[in-house]
């Protein structure tokens, strides 16, 4: 099958401006090309099933798509540079925390292959130090050990035919694997007769790689102050720089200080030559910063206490931030193109994709906005739990069944990772980016561990019900709110979240209480909402952060000391370990998960106030709610949220109705287990429920919030004629006249 994908950039955009769309295929092949509006995904027959509509366009309608290459693997590249590039006598050195030695070839330090010219410091495929110049090598004899940090230096002199080659450890009790008391001999040194030294002419120094055609013998672990010297040092001159001090300054060439460029608000991709030609070192990839170095003493547990303790960067070789494909064709969207979700499909023979994109209004003219969840498609991209996460099957009370296709994509994990996958060295994803095909960010994708649609896909039922029902609405990403605050959703008089709002940065939670406390209204219609703190930097809006630390549903847990965000300096993790629980802004937080079932939701009496009566308005008093759904046969179900006034939910709240019933597959969040004991499942623990709570906020504000990311998904049954679509309409007359 010759596959057709592609990505679009940006991802979020508005009416009268341009998208770009980069495409690619397996083998050069000429594809149809169509404007779609999408309406809804899941093909499940209790549903509408797949829905798009055809836009007119001046897209061609057929293009040619080829081959587009993917490099994957982080490293920094420094620009071609004669200072490095001709250096017949010279000391690399540097601080490192291999964290795979022994799984091939990685690079450390060099430029050129070492062979023809030039030179490299690195770890060979049998785990030990190597130094290749000129067709000559020099290898230790002691095998480096996994997350150990060490001093390694090498040194040549093509006159006298020399080279040398040493690594020391620099344990402490904070900084690696095992401490002290592990009685280890790190230590090596070797010398040995050297070859005919060639400048590497034109080639890039790379660090944590090695340059070519594309970037190969990627390191995996952490580089800690990195430099080239002018000529062979001597031996007290290594053990002072092993130290952290003694750096002879006269001989440096360069010197990329990883500890310099901190701020209060992060750090960017740039490592600064401190040394005396300034050969700053570009990241690709983005190699991770505000990690530990070789120094780090356990006291500090952030960069902006100590910068000095933070000049570890993490490099893996299965990094992906921007695939960089050529653009296939870019689409001028007319200032009147109504907004919403769209894709460019592309066919040829029987071979289809959809590459979707958010269109906001030129000028906000409806109502209603729902606020499309793309930090959380971000954070979900390409996710590989069904096949790596060990935990998945019991989670899901069922095997896994996944597809041919999804097991090629496994099988090559060629489009990069999800924050909820592992680097291959076992180090937490905390890096996601829509500049590289997601392919479960797609209109018909179903999770493989629950068959049921997740994020994108399910989003799209309570697209397909607003349009069906004949409301005005207009769509805004998170994006949109990230980068503009307040100001994005201001003109609405209502906004209704997607089915799983569960990643926010400062600035969005910032923008939804001050909406709501200036009179807003808010439809929050998820679950596990406003959950890990998130951040993108705002000149570089493809790409979010997040870390997670020691609570809260995580497939990996941040190091000790590495919980605070490269990308803006805040401390990642939970909102609610810091402060902001969603029940404080929305009534509701994260209370508990499952994957076998859903339930209804049942009025409870505060649902017989006549304060909220109209919301009511054709409920039978002991009617179900959405004893059906796409997403496993319930309204309330997946992920669920619950009342809380221990945790912020306002005092003068409507608790309207609740779910019961639950199996235990619905345990209580690892954040409400402070001690461990029975009978925290659905069968025993009153916490294991979904909620629907309504209240009002200052200046004519209110809050309606069914907390359940299977809520939406139960608006398109019967032709969208229930009783979810019909609260749902209630509240949306009231919130949007």
């Amino acid at each position: 099958m010759n596959r057709l994908l592609g990505y679009a950039d940006p991802l979020a955009t508005r009416a009268g401006e341009t998208v770009s769309f980069m495409l690619s295929a397996d083998a050069a092949t000429r594809a149809d090309v169509q404007l779609v509006r999408l309406l809804h995904g899941d093909v499940n027959p209790i549903g509408p099933g797949f829905v798009e509509r055809e836009v007119a366009s001046t897209l061609p309608a057929e293009v040619e798509v080829v081959p587009q290459a993917i490099h994957r693997g982080s490293y920094a590249a420094v620009p071609p540079s004669a200072a490095l590039a001709d250096l017949p006598s010279a000391t690399l050195h540097a601080f490192i925390c291999p964290s795979l030695p022994g799984a091939g070839e990685q690079t450390i330090l060099g430029c050129g292959d070492g062979k023809a010219s030039g030179y490299r410091l690195l770890i060979g495929a049998d785990g030990r130090l190597h130094l290749r110049v000129g067709g000559a090598e020099l290898a230790l004899g002691r095998k480096l050990v996994a997350n150990f940090w060490y001093f390694v230096a090498a040194s040549w002199d093509a006159e006298t035919g020399r080279m040398a080659l040493m690594q020391k450890g620099r344990i402490n009790r904070w900084n690696s694997k095992i401490g002290p008391v592990a009685p280890f001999d790190l230590d090596d040194s070797a010398e040995g007769e050297g070859g005919a030294f060639a400048p590497a002419s034109g080639a890039r120094f790379l660090i944590a790689a090695s340059a070519g055609d594309a970037p190969s013998h990627l390191y995996n672990g952490k580089i800690d102050r990195p430099g080239v010297l002018g000529g062979v040092v001597s031996a007290d001159t290594l053990a002072a720089m092993s130290e952290g001090r003694g750096l002879p300054a006269a001989a440096s060439v360069a010197f990329w200080d990883t500890t310099a460029g901190y701020t209060d608000t992060g750090i960017g991709d740039v490592i600064e030559d401190i040394g005396p030609s300034k050969l700053h070192a570009h990241g690709v990839n983005r190699p991770i910063r505000a990690m530990t170095g070789w120094n780090w003493n356990g006291r500090e547990d952030s960069f902006r206490l100590d910068p000095s303790q933070y000049g570890g960067v993490a490099f893996h070789e299965d990094a992906l931030i921007d695939c960089g494909w050529q653009v296939t064709l870019s689409y001028a969207i007319p200032a009147d193109l109504p907004s919403g979700v769209y894709a460019l499909r592309i066919r040829s023979g029987e071979v289809e994709d959809h590459v979707p994109f958010f269109v906001r209004a030129a000028q906000p003219k409806a109502p209603i906005a729902v606020l499309m969840p793309t930090f959380t498609y971000l954070a979900y991209a390409n996710e590989h739990l069904a096949f790596d996460a060990p935990i998945a099957q019991a989670i899901c009370a069922n095997t896994p069944v996944v597809t041919p296709e999804e097991l090629q994509w496994k099988e090559a994990e060629e489009f990069g990772l999800s924050t909820y996958d592992v680097h291959s060295d076992y180090a937490g994803v905390c890096y996601s980016s829509w500049r590289r095909p997601i392919l479960n960010m797609r209109p018909r994708y179903r999770m493989p561990a629950t068959g049921v649609p997740w994020a994108f896909p399910a989003d799209l039922s309570l697209i397909w019900w607003l349009d069906h029902a004949g409301h005005d609405f207009e769509v805004l990403t998170d994006h949109d709110l990230d980068r503009e605050g307040l100001d994005a959703i201001k003109p609405y008089r209502a906004v209704l979240t997607g089915t799983h709002p569960e990643y926010y940065s400062s600035t969005m939670l910032d923008a939804t209480e001050d909406y709501l406390a200036s009179g807003g209204r808010v439809l929050y219609l998820g679950g596990n909402g406003y959950y890990w703190v998130t951040a993108v930097r705002p000149e570089e809006p493809w790409c979010i952060e997040v870390r997670k630390l020691d609570v809260g549903s995580r497939a990996w847990q941040a190091a000790a000391g590495e919980g605070y965000l490269a990308t803006t300096g805040e401390r990642s993790g939970l909102w609610r370990s810091r402060g902001r629980p969603p029940q404080k802004i929305v009534g509701v937080g994260f209370t508990t998960e499952g994957m076998d079932e859903s339930q209804p939701f049942e009025r409870l009496p505060d649902s017989f106030d006549p304060e909220v009566a109209w919301i009511f308005e054709g409920i039978g008093e002991r009617e179900l709610i959405g004893d059906f759904g796409l997403g496993l046969g319930g309204a309330s179900g997946l992920e669920l949220d619950r009342y809380d006034l221990a945790l912020g939910t306002p005092p003068h709240a409507h608790l309207l109705a609740a779910s019961f019933n639950h199996s235990d597959n619905y345990p209580l969040v690892s954040e409400e287990v402070a001690y461990a004991f029975p009978g925290r499942g659905g069968t025993q623990d009153p916490q294991v429920r979904g909620d629907i709570v309504y209240f009002t906020t200052p200046n004519g504000g209110a809050v309606f919030a069914a907390g359940s990311i299977a809520w939406s998904q139960a608006l398109p049954v019967n032709g969208g004629n229930n009783n979810v679509a019909r609260i749902l309409g209630n509240v949306l007359s009231r919130f949007g006249g």
